[in-house]
């Protein structure tokens, strides 16, 4: 920081003076309410900066008659931070953010609030985006709202492929030819823990085991994109949607959308009951088809919005967990018991 000040010329001892005057002044801005309403969550990295500036840029607007706490991360960032906040239903935030499953179903986490309805649906959205038409994304219970999806989708390395049939699916991909030749977003837990359940669900145990053979390494989807370029090359990489966008035109790389479906991690916004009519015009924002335009255009994340176009192919398919799966399974247990088969499986390869 204070390297920073110097470039700009700006006297540290002035600067920090002055910052701790504006923390003061908006400590007595946020608590001109007896009540406060707290925002909690993490956002998916590629939307997390354009998201927050329409969403602080739409706050200037309002006149709220609470004080509004709103701690929004960056994905990257992680969820520990969060963690013990859920484990008291007292502490748990009005509004909460966040992809994936781990998180929202662990029956020690958010999961265990779902059989006590402490969470409604107030998004006012009755029939999801057209796109999802055949999913039932929407939560039967009326508990759990979804802002959009993150879909995975294979990256094909055709310099690497030697010979071998561009994989088309996800049964093809783990048919046996592409062992320990597959990079897996092993660090995006999210999107590898759908990954993991969704195979466990389609092909059981041996599924999750044939997942483990094709993975070659671990990388950040940013690097994936630039893999043809590495001495170690994997064949196809699995990643998010969004990061094709930063493959090159004339390189190797070719992006192929599975024909059984793009494996979809969603991303879910939880209400609390007991302060809906304090939230309701914030939730309004985060379901609205600009926030979905943000999620849609900038992210290549499909948002539910009806109103918005998410830009993908009508025949694209996804592949999504389903909530009664979710309802008959353990899920936070169930993510634990893939790993431990993968790990094993890796160690057994070994």
């Amino acid at each position: 920081m204070e390297n920073a000040l110097k470039s700009k010329k700006i006297n540290a001892d002035e600067f920090v003076a002055r910052l701790i005057v504006r923390i003061e002044e908006n400590k007595t801005v946020q608590n001109k309410y007896k009540e406060t309403i707290r925002i909690t969550g993490v956002l998916p990295c590629p939307v997390k900066v354009p998201l927050m500036e329409t969403f602080e840029k739409w706050l200037g607007e309002q006149n709220f008659d609470f004080n509004l706490n709103y701690d929004l991360k960056a994905a990257s960032m992680g969820i520990d931070w969060i963690k013990d906040d859920l484990k008291n239903s007292e502490k748990v935030p009005d509004l909460f953010i966040s992809a994936g499953f781990d998180l929202f179903f662990d029956k020690n986490l958010l999961g265990k609030y779902k059989s006590e309805n402490l969470f409604i649906d107030i998004t006012g959205i009755q029939k999801y985006n057209d796109d999802f038409s055949d999913y039932n994304l929407e939560d039967p219970s009326g508990q759990y709202s979804m802002l959009g999806i993150v879909p995975a989708v294979f990256l094909v390395n055709k310099d690497e492929l030697k010979g071998r049939k561009i994989p088309e699916s996800w049964e093809e991909l783990i048919s046996g030819e592409f062992e320990n030749n597959v990079s897996l977003p092993i660090s995006d837990f999210d999107l590898f823990n759908a990954l993991l359940l969704n195979m466990y669900k389609i092909y059981g145990e041996d599924g999750i085991r044939k997942l483990a053979r094709i993975f070659q390494k671990n990388m950040h989807p940013s690097e994936m994109v630039k893999s043809h370029m590495k001495r170690e090359r994997p064949a196809i990489t699995i990643m998010p949607y969004f990061f094709t966008w930063m493959v090159r035109e004339g390189s190797p790389m070719e992006l192929v959308w599975p024909k059984d479906g793009a494996v979809i991690s969603p991303i879910f916004m939880l209400s609390k009951k007991e302060t809906k009519n304090k939230t309701k015009t914030i939730v309004d924002f985060f379901a609205s088809k600009e926030a979905g335009e943000i999620l849609s255009h900038k992210g290549k994340m499909p948002s539910v919005n009806p109103e918005v176009d998410n830009e993908i192919p009508k025949e694209n398919k996804y592949i999504w967990l389903g909530w009664d799966f979710i309802k008959e399974n353990d899920i936070s247990s169930l993510i634990k018991k893939c790993e431990n088969i993968f790990n094993e499986t890796l160690k057994g390869d070994d």
